[in-house]
C-alpha cells in the first residue's frame, strides 16, 4: 500500500484512481497523519454495501401500525 502526502496525491490523482483500479489502495496523509484511504470499487462497496436497508425503509415496513402512547403532562417550570 502506498502513502502520499495530500498534495502528492492532488497531483497524481489519476495515478491514484488507475492503482484503485489494479486492486492497489493509497493511503493519502496529510501532515504525517492519515486522513483518507483510495481503495478498488469492490472493497469499498463491501464495506458500504450500496443495497443496505435504511432504517426508515425498515421501520416504514413494518405490517402493522404502531400505537405510541403520548404523556400529555405539562413540563416542569426551569429556575434560571
Amino acid at each position: 500500500m502506498e502513502i502520499l502526502q495530500i498534495r502528492e496525491a492532488k497531483a497524481s490523482f489519476s495515478a491514484v484512481v488507475a492503482a484503485a483500479e489494479r486492486g492497489h489502495a493509497t493511503t493519502i496523509s496529510r501532515h504525517g497523519r492519515p486522513c483518507a484511504m483510495v481503495v478498488p470499487l469492490a472493497d469499498g462497496q463491501r464495506l458500504y454495501p450500496p443495497d443496505k436497508p435504511k432504517l426508515a425503509s425498515y421501520l416504514l415496513g413494518v405490517p402493522e401500525s404502531l400505537e405510541v402512547e403520548r404523556d400529555d403532562t405539562p413540563l416542569r417550570g426551569a429556575e434560571l
